[in-house]
């Protein structure tokens, strides 16, 4: 007998009473497995208790008729206390009472018949052999699911969790009395419930970001949130990629394609810019929100599905209404709910909060992780308008970190645009900041050479002789415009 710790081949029982057949098995088979052979089922049962602790047997190949005993009945004892032995009866008779006793009452894998075939028994065998090492493979990983389950409970809710800071309400950097504040009210009270949102407001605003926080707060937070601009695509295109094809649907379409309805069925689907649809295309979404159906492209059948539709524009869509544009009945079945992202231009005492945060996220990246805002260029972006909106400002804050020598960013590193606006012109609102001047052309005059002349002096970081040069003043003209305007000759800290 091989030692234990010296095996390489599987170990089969073979348990027959007459001894030539019991040698002609255990040749057929010596080459593939270790074979252990028994006379009857008590030598077997002593072999599988000897042999089980160490290196367990895999099989059991039995003869059905035998003195004492049948097959069925010792492989009856085998399964109720070694369940995970494979177990094959051998016989010579084909008594049909016999086979269903050992698929019943054994759990017999196989039945074979006599006379047996070399290479037809060494192939059961090997699969009989690999069976019991997927059961072992099986529990193994049952076992592990199950002690695994907890760690990877706590793994998915802690993620799910910051998922919900990142995108959810907690993610709107607002100040108090911010315009923004309502906006978040809102969507708090409507996330909950399964209707439709139509989201307008200028581009940059941060239409998809309330979209995401509707979704992020609703019940459908564990599920897709997918999104599609409108105005990137062709109908055709955008029809494809909404509601899928069928391979041969058109040329080209080589397989079938799973549309984003599908995607998101059970979560959100976001359209924006639904606006840039045309009437044509309209009619079809309109028929997926009313019956939560459609067809994909070359299938008859039509597909169902659960989807939140949020939409944004930027558009004034009761205009495009009027004018014919877009559709009245698509119109009132995506606006369940408006919701309107006000400017950033109606938000001034959000923007030095939102600056910081943006700043936080774009330092890192650019290696910059401890750069921050002196007071001077945090006045001068507080003093713009912005009429790209969120965006515009992200924009500026990455140029102004990737053009700084240092981790301060004055004021000299903003775009000329932005350091040309007048302090205080985020409070004109709609108007022009030259519609804002006050008094007569004298007045008027006085205020533009002053925004020229600090304009100058911050963008040559207080540097007299530079900014003289470029204004064409002698180093005593500039001084006496410095000290006309109070400005003070120094940089702000």
């Amino acid at each position: 007998m091989i030692p234990p710790g010296l095996r390489r081949l599987p170990a089969v029982l073979v348990v027959d009473d007459e001894l030539r057949s019991l040698e002609a098995l255990r040749r057929t088979l010596e080459e593939d497995f270790e074979v252990f052979c028994a006379s009857g089922a008590d030598a077997g049962l002593e072999i599988l208790e000897r042999e089980q602790s160490t290196a367990p047997v895999r099989v059991v190949l039995c003869d059905q008729r035998m003195p004492g005993t049948t097959g069925v009945a010792f492989l009856r004892e085998v399964r109720q206390r070694w369940p995970d032995i494979v177990r094959i009866i051998l016989s010579g008779y084909t008594d049909a009472e016999d086979i269903i006793a050992g698929v019943n009452e054994a759990g017999i894998w196989q039945y074979l018949l006599k006379p047996w075939q070399p290479e037809q028994l060494l192939l059961t065998l090997q699969r009989a052999a690999e069976v019991w090492r997927l059961q072992q493979e099986n529990q193994r990983l049952s076992l592990d699911l199950r002690t695994a389950e907890p760690v990877l409970r706590r793994q998915v809710d802690g993620k799910q969790a910051r998922v919900k800071r990142t995108f959810g309400l907690e993610s709107f950097v607002r100040a108090p009395g911010s315009p923004l504040q309502g906006v978040c009210d809102l969507i708090e009270r409507i996330a909950p419930f399964d209707l439709s949102v139509l989201i307008s407001g200028e581009s940059g605003t941060g239409k998809e970001m309330v979209a995401r926080a509707i979704h992020y707060e609703s019940r459908r937070a564990e599920r897709a949130f997918i999104t599609e601009n409108c105005g990137a695509l062709p109908d055709t295109l955008l029809e494809s990629e909404l509601f899928g094809y069928r391979r041969g649907a058109f040329t080209g379409a080589v397989e079938d394609r799973v549309g984003l309805f599908q995607q998101a069925d059970g979560g959100t689907l976001f359209l924006d810019e639904i606006g840039e649809t045309s009437p044509a295309f309209q009619v079809k979404l309109l028929r997926v929100l009313q019956e939560g159906e459609f067809r994909p492209l070359g299938s008859t059948r039509p597909v169902t599905v659960d989807v939140r539709v949020i939409a944004a524009t930027n558009r004034d869509l009761e205009e495009e209404v009027r004018a014919g544009r877009f559709r009245e009945d698509l119109y009132y079945r995506l606006a369940t709910i408006p919701v309107h992202v006000p400017a950033l231009r109606e938000r001034p005492m959000d923007l030095a909060f939102l600056a910081r945060q943006l700043l936080a996220a774009v330092a890192v990246p650019l290696g910059r992780p401890q750069a921050e805002f002196t007071a001077e260029a945090l006045a001068c972006i507080a003093a713009y308008r912005w009429p790209g909106n969120v965006r515009e400002l992200q924009n500026e804050i990455q140029r102004m970190v990737v053009l700084a020598s240092g981790d301060r960013l004055g004021a000299e590193l903003l775009s000329r645009r932005v350091l040309c606006s007048p302090v205080g012109e985020t409070q004109a609102a709609e108007l022009a900041w030259l519609e804002g001047l006050a008094g007569g052309l004298k007045e008027r005059m006085d205020q533009l050479e002053l925004q020229v002349v600090k304009e100058a002096m911050i963008r040559h970081r207080w540097n007299k002789s530079r900014a003289a040069r470029e204004l064409g003043l002698s180093r005593v003209g500039l001084r006496a415009k410095l000290a006309r305007f109070g400005l003070d000759p120094e940089p702000q800290a």
